[in-house]
């Protein structure tokens, strides 16, 4: 995959340095440099990039302000000598913050990270449109009908992990990404994926939604507490919307 980038930067001397990088890194291809953010703002308005490597304090208009006027499609990785602006790239959404003098390790550090941004979101619109494509009875079918399946494969960091679903504690849905929880992992697992192609994906019988941001493996559950599903020091909130087939469920299995 190969990812248009710019380079907006009123020192020369960062500008050259920059380039040089993007020439080594193999997935980037450089669309333009700017020595400031007024000039880039006329340009990459009509012709966006994926990445831009901006810097923050600039002249006029400085790398804060034009990050906010940037392309939605567009990821920015800051490059500054000051980090007191660490907060505020990250209120603005910032891929990642670089500080000067920029190393080629932190520099392709944050390009991987770029990279594995871009992946993600083509996967996620690969499943999206397969989705659109597929009418939602044919969907429910397949799913009460298809063999038990025991692991789902998801796309995290380079590669496709196979996650067993007995390993499944419980899903949080963070805007566009999922963190799936596992017992045999202390960290959990990020992926790019709604969850509302999680809640399809899972076999009804086992898993259940009980709230807009969560999904949670029933056989895990040990305890309910004040409509809160207990896991260890975290507590699973029960939204109305999904309390009623939640209790129903229980009531089920209740003596």
């Amino acid at each position: 995959m190969i990812l248009s980038c710019a380079i907006v930067d009123d020192e020369p001397l960062a500008v050259e340095l920059l380039e040089s990088y993007v020439k080594k890194t193999p997935f980037l291809e450089l669309s333009g440099s700017y020595p400031n953010a007024l000039q880039a703002m006329r340009e990459l308005q009509a012709k966006p990039v994926d990445l831009l490597f901006l810097d923050i304090q600039m002249p006029e208009l400085s790398g804060l302000e034009f990050s906010r006027m940037v392309s939605s499609t567009t990821r920015i990785v800051f490059t500054t000598a000051f980090d007191q602006y660490a907060l505020d790239s990250y209120r603005v959404n910032a891929l990642d913050y670089l500080l000067k003098p920029v190393t080629y390790s932190d520099f392709l550090q944050a390009a991987n990270k770029a990279l594995q941004w871009f992946e993600l979101v083509n996967i996620k619109k690969i499943n999206t449109e397969e989705l659109k494509n597929s009418q939602t009875d044919d969907v429910n079918i397949i799913k009460e009908t298809n063999a038990p399946f025991d692991s789902i494969f998801v796309k995290s960091e380079y590669k496709l992990m196979q996650i067993m679903l007995d390993d499944i504690k419980y899903i949080e849905g963070l805007k566009d990404y999922l963190k799936i929880y596992t017992e045999s992992n202390p960290r959990p697992i990020l992926s790019l994926m709604s969850m509302k192609g999680m809640d399809k994906l899972l076999p009804y019988e086992r898993f259940m939604r009980v709230h807009r941001s969560f999904i949670v493996n029933i056989q895990k559950i040990t305890i309910i507490d004040r409509n809160r599903i207990v896991f260890g020091k975290t507590y699973i909130p029960i939204s109305d919307s999904y309390k009623k087939a939640f209790y129903s469920f229980l009531d089920k299995r209740s003596i």
